[in-house]
């Protein structure tokens, strides 16, 4: 009988957990299908709006790390039923929001409420779980976790074409967050790690600070990455943040030594060389996770596929992620968590570097983006965070939510990268008009059949172009194809412009999922480093930890 409810309360937080952090990481990227027509609603520019993601970002980073914190101290399902309520009433503010500045304060809440469910699941499933069943329902909870993530803007897309309604997209979440609140209540089993003393309150609002300095530095790099340290925005900002680390580290190793102290960041997990190794891992893996944000740009600018299905190609990518969660489980119990980290980092390499080496068909990156996304779906669930919590007898959560504030950190940093390795590709497009242009037009009008009056009109452009000794770009080109008259002529023109803007698309792509796959392959150096230094966490290791637990 005792085994029976074990069982079915193991099935309710499941469920609980599972469909609340589906719904919360769906939400982190649903906004940005919605993001022009919000701008429009509150008549504000391209840049403030961006903030509305901005601020879901900074607020995620600010409440993992004290979510994680509380959760440990105060109990899980406390903490659950709290951020579910914070996340339904975020989403409630920000569908009503009569003003942009509303709008942005309902956003932080939101991600206040939900950038701790995620921790929270992970936490309880650590704490409540048997052993032998840890990595199948972590793998279960990581694969809602990554296929929302990826499925966020194809779900808004979809919900914007359904309704035409921005607001639909928050106001979706209310009744599913009363329903969670309400069985949180009723099925949900209590787990925590208490501890004695007061809570770190000082330390708490240093961290915050800090966190919130890093991120905010972090989203403003733009453009070239380092010549973006030269702002103020960037620099000092990360500067900052750093000096606020350094403090909040002299004050918590104050606080670890008195006798009823309890500090928000556990010093001696800090002090630790293998778990430092694990959120180096957590970083590279946020790096890996954001190849997958430039997909739909990929299909539209290299495959050609139209812009307004361009996300729904995301979604093989997603299943793939999916079933690698659930794989990355089934592979930690039976092979353990850091052969599972190596296997992920060499499936996402091979699928990346795939990208540039062998896409030409639609059916190939289908087949090479499965092959990536299975890779990074099994680093999303167990082998990570079990990584990260193993030798541990108490601050679980606060050592899951210090792995996924460094996968944010990761995310952050790799898209600004990635945009580089775009930017550069696109500006070889003058070079590309000089050098190729004119052989893949002679092609295009080959196949064309021009009449005798599309081939003067031909000529005359032909003179036209070695007038300017070449000396054309992208907007001369434009100015030139819309003062064509012949409609097969401009079309064969069209045609090359779109071949040119191709290999310019396809050599930015190119650099970009070859840093992704180089990211991927040192996920597998760090995975490896990090065996000696689990080798010795079993040994004396596993006592010295043990022991300042208890």
């Amino acid at each position: 009988m005792r085994t029976l409810g074990k069982r079915t309360s193991q099935f309710w937080a499941l469920l609980l957990f599972s469909v609340g952090v589906f719904m919360a990481q769906l939400d982190n990227g649903i906004i940005s299908s919605a993001l022009t027509t919000i701008n429009r609603h509150f008549d504000v520019s391209d840049n403030w709006g961006a903030w509305g993601i901005t601020i879901y970002t900074l607020g995620l980073a600010i409440s993992l790390p004290i979510v994680g914190k509380l959760s440990d101290r105060y109990g899980r399902k406390k903490l659950f039923i709290i951020e579910i309520a914070l996340f339904g009433i975020g989403s409630l503010m920000v569908a009503l929001s009569p003003t942009f500045a509303f709008y942005l304060v309902a956003r932080f809440i939101q991600a206040l409420g939900g950038g701790g469910i995620f921790i929270i699941g992970n936490s309880h499933i650590l704490s409540t779980v048997e052993p032998e069943k840890q990595a199948k329902y972590l793998g279960l909870l990581g694969a809602m976790n990554g296929v929302a993530a990826i499925l966020g803007p194809n779900v808004g897309a979809f919900l914007l074409d359904l309704t035409g309604n921005w607001h639909v997209l928050f106001l979706i979440n209310v009744p599913i967050a009363i329903v969670l609140f309400a069985l949180g209540f009723m099925k949900l089993q209590e787990s925590a790690d208490p501890r004695p003393g007061r809570l770190d309150l000082a330390g708490t609002i240093i961290l915050s600070f800090a966190i919130l300095s890093l991120m905010y530095g972090l989203t403003n790099i733009e453009g070239n990455f380092w010549a973006s340290f030269r702002e103020w925005e960037v620099s000092g900002f990360l500067g900052a943040a750093i000096l606020l680390f350094v403090i909040l580290l002299l004050y918590e190793s104050r606080i670890e030594k008195k006798a009823d102290g309890d500090p928000v960041i556990p010093m001696y997990l800090v002090r630790q060389p293998r778990f430092l190794t694990v959120l180096l891992i957590g970083a590279l893996s946020g790096g890996m996770l954001a190849g997958m944000i430039f997909i739909p740009a990929f299909t539209e600018n290299v495959l050609g596929i139209a812009a307004e299905k361009s996300g729904y190609w995301m979604t093989p990518l997603a299943l793939a992620s999916g079933i690698g969660a659930g794989l990355g489980g089934a592979l930690v119990t039976r092979n353990g968590p850091v052969a599972t980290v190596i296997v992920s980092g060499v499936i996402a390499a091979i699928g990346y570097a795939l990208f540039p080496l062998w896409i030409d068909a639609r059916w190939e990156f289908v087949v090479a983006s499965m092959i990536a996304g299975a890779g990074i779906g099994i680093i999303l669930g167990a082998p990570l965070n079990i990584l990260a919590t193993e030798g541990l007898k108490a601050n679980k959560g606060t050592a899951l939510a210090s792995l996924s504030l460094f996968r944010q950190i990761g995310m952050t940093i790799a898209p600004t990268i990635y945009a580089g390795f775009i930017a550069r590709g696109f500006n070889r497009m003058g070079d590309l008009f000089r050098n190729d242009f004119q052989p893949i037009l002679q092609e295009d009008i080959a196949r064309a059949n021009l009449s005798q009056e599309a081939m003067g009109e031909l000529a005359a452009i032909g003179r036209q172009m070695a007038a300017e000794s070449g000396s054309f770009d992208a907007d001369r080109m434009n100015e030139i194809i819309a003062s064509i008259q012949d409609p097969a002529l401009k079309q064969a023109v069209l045609d090359s412009v779109a071949e040119i803007t191709r290999m310019a698309a396809e050599s930015g792509y190119g650099g970009l999922y070859w840093s992704a796959a180089v990211l991927s392959a040192l996920v597998i150096v760090v995975a490896l480093a990090l065996i000696p230094l689990r080798n010795k966490l079993k040994g004396s290791g596993a006592a010295a930890a043990g022991s300042h637990e208890a």
